[in-house]
């Protein structure tokens, strides 16, 4: 199926991150980052129209040295946004880094709201690369490399201890209603929530973050499983996990999408990456459907809203589209960008999907209405179509019978 889509230029402007703050109101993320290139680091506000066009409402620059948005997640009902910036290399090297931090947006405009520092000091190179909101946005799960931090939202006060992942990377986090799976390099890791009768959704007073109350132990998160890579997808060392997300609406799914190095073969020496997209149950933790996806790696994966469709982007700078049901493909768009794209989003409606990539550039694809509700529609049609057949030949043979009784 073919779908309408709109390429963006945006000069001097690289992309790192998106988000939906409500159906056309799109919050972009990009620039630089910490090399002094020149170019400035942002968050911009853009209005998306009906017709797939962009009009920039607001733009905020981050201050001197800071890093670009590298992450972020958006809470439609609040009107506000958590995103990931390193601060200046100055104060990384001084061990201090807020690199969590909170906007609203008001009267189409960019307001920093909070701070927090979650990254372990001292290390310059860490950045926070996962920004995840609970679907009641009561929490957020932000993460760099090898750490992860549970806080309630908006007031980012740490609920757990933090979760350690020394000897692997993480790259991707998923919360259900009772559940925090995380996915890195070589393993899915599912935590249980603390059960919070009531989660504070206003700021700690300044005398609680400077320490002048006694602080209370923090909890640490049960570990439920540890699910490694599927044995059925034949990769080698190197194959790693690169997203994970629940179903919008149905806990016991899970989809995951894996990147493997093939094993070599006597025939073949080389073989290139492949990616696969797999339906998980969450019942039995065992893999339901599995769909390749393309020869290279996926670089950014986003479920929609609806729960409808998967949204991939490849590093072979393709965009495509999967039935959530059966992961069928539905629509691939060839060179979406002139690098691998950095980042997809689906709008709330899950009318619109916007991708983002380093190469100063957005494409805003409009979703058709009957994309992702095709897989019982072409199952009716198949066996309505056998019905007919079948009825054509028994009406053929009962008309031949009749004739050669006259």
């Amino acid at each position: 199926m073919r779908a309408r889509h709109t390429a963006h230029s945006l000069p001097a402007f690289p992309v790192y991150s998106s988000a939906f703050l409500s159906p056309h109101q799109l919050v972009l993320g990009g620039g630089g980052g910490a090399s002094r290139s020149g170019i400035k680091n942002k968050l911009r506000l853009y209005r998306v129209g009906d017709e797939r066009t962009l009009h920039l409402l607001d733009e905020l620059e981050l201050g001197k040295d800071e890093d670009a948005p590298m992450s972020m997640a958006a809470n439609t009902e609040t009107n506000t946004l958590v995103c990931g910036i390193n601060s200046a290399m100055e104060k990384l090297e001084n061990g201090q880094n807020e690199n969590c931090r909170v906007y609203g947006v008001e009267e189409h405009k960019l307001t920093p709201l909070d701070t927090r520092g979650t990254l372990t000091a001292g290390n310059v190179e860490d950045y926070q690369k996962v920004t995840v909101l609970s679907p009641d946005g009561t929490l957020v799960a932000v993460a760099g490399g090898h750490d992860l931090s549970l806080l309630s939202y908006p007031s980012l006060t740490p609920i757990s201890q933090n979760i350690q992942t020394e000897n692997a990377e993480i790259y991707d986090a998923s919360f259900s209603s009772t559940t925090l799976v995380i996915a890195t390099t070589v393993n899915l890791l599912v935590y249980a929530l603390p059960k919070v009768t009531e989660i504070s959704k206003t700021p700690p007073s300044k005398s609680k973050r400077k320490g002048k109350q006694k602080a209370k132990a923090l909890p640490e998160l049960e570990l439920l499983q540890t699910l490694d890579l599927p044995s059925s997808l034949g990769g080698a060392t190197g194959s790693t996990f690169r997203a994970a997300r629940y179903h919008p609406h149905n806990d016991k799914v899970l989809y995951t999408v894996t990147n493997t190095v093939p094993l070599r073969s006597r025939t073949k020496k080389t073989i290139p990456r492949q990616a696969f997209v797999c339906k998980w149950s969450t019942e039995s933790w065992t893999v339901d459907k599995v769909r390749k996806v393309g020869d290279r790696g996926v670089t950014c994966f986003d479920v929609s809203p609806n729960g409808k469709l998967l949204g991939f982007g490849s590093s072979d700078y393709t965009i495509g589209l999967l039935d959530a049901n059966t992961l069928s493909p539905l629509v691939t768009i060839l060179k979406a960008h002139e690098f691998p794209p950095t980042t997809l989003k689906f709008n709330p409606t899950s009318k619109l999907l916007v991708s983002g990539s380093a190469d100063n550039s957005v494409r805003v694809i409009s979703v058709p209405d009957s994309l992702g509700s095709s897989s019982w529609g072409i199952v009716f049609l198949i066996l309505l179509t056998l019905f007919i057949i079948l009825l054509a030949i028994a009406a053929q043979k009962h008309f031949v019978s009749g004739s050669l009784k006259w």
